[in-house]
């Protein structure tokens, strides 16, 4: 199966749009046996069927996944007020969803969970209590499970989610880190934040993109190795700080996903350093 250097390439369910068995003919092609599961269907009617077929493949889930129903990534300024845990409207709903999705990545054996878990922002104080404490309150479930809860980067700044992280000093709290994300959201350079949250960092995504040249808007995601990551620095730059998970490769834009996944497969495979 496909590895870049010594860490297993991955793909990501979702970028694919697939069901189970569409995706196993997908990932066979690909030469990838690590898969990053979308977990939300799981929880949904037909979600036995479809656990009954996952485990029927022989794959490696790297991680789970889940997001949440109310998430309008349209604007900045929307994900900012329907992202992750932080609204009270879905933080009923969402905690369920998370909570089951923590089971059912136990269920499955897998080690992460990751979840685009909202913005931090230490400028409401009350906010960031009710934040801190909903983390927490999954960080705590998933350590139960002996599952580790990876937070998505992008939100906010390294430094930012470095204080975060050191602040609540949860065992079961880590991150899931996409150098795209740090451009698309204009939140700092993806090369110098990986070193500032490499302690935490256990799962990678494989995404690029190009910075906005208008604040406040989206940048634009483009194929790996044609954006502002820097492709080869950074995985030069995950070698130096000593990364041993898995690279899992997101594509959640563009006509031909499944080509623009296998050229960034092939660009994995490639590379040495």
């Amino acid at each position: 199966m496909r590895k870049c250097n010594d860490w297993p390439v991955s793909v990501c369910s979702w970028s694919l749009k697939q069901d189970v068995n569409k995706l196993a003919e997908s990932m066979e092609k690909l030469d990838i046996g690590y898969v990053n599961l979308a977990v939300r269907p799981a929880l949904q009617e037909g979600g036995s069927k479809f656990l009954e077929a996952v485990t029927e493949q022989n794959w490696t889930i790297s991680s789970t996944m889940i997001d949440f129903p109310y998430e309008d990534y349209s604007t900045l300024d929307s994900i900012k007020k329907t992202g992750g845990i932080g609204p009270d409207k879905s933080w009923e709903e969402n905690h369920e969803l998370a909570l089951g999705a923590i089971t059912v990545t136990a269920q499955l054996g897998a080690k992460y969970i990751l979840m685009h878990a909202g913005f931090i922002d230490h400028t409401q104080p009350e906010y960031a209590k009710k934040f801190y404490d909903r983390v927490r309150l999954l960080a705590d479930a998933a350590a139960e499970k002996n599952v580790k809860f990876l937070m998505e980067t992008g939100q906010e700044t390294a430094e930012e989610l470095k204080h975060f992280l050191e602040e609540m000093d949860h065992p079961a709290l880590r991150v899931n880190f996409d150098p795209a994300n740090m451009i698309l959201y204009d939140k700092g350079n993806p090369l110098e934040a990986v070193k500032v949250l490499a302690p935490w960092i256990r799962h990678i995504h494989i995404k690029d993109a190009v910075r906005t040249k208008t604040p406040g808007t989206w940048g634009l995601e483009v194929p790996w190795g044609e954006g502002e990551v820097n492709t080869d620095a950074f995985l030069s730059t995950l070698n130096k700080i000593g990364f041993n998970g898995a690279l899992a490769i997101e594509r959640e834009a563009g006509d031909d996903r499944f080509g623009d996944i296998k050229k960034a497969a092939e660009k994995l495979s490639a590379f040495k350093g």
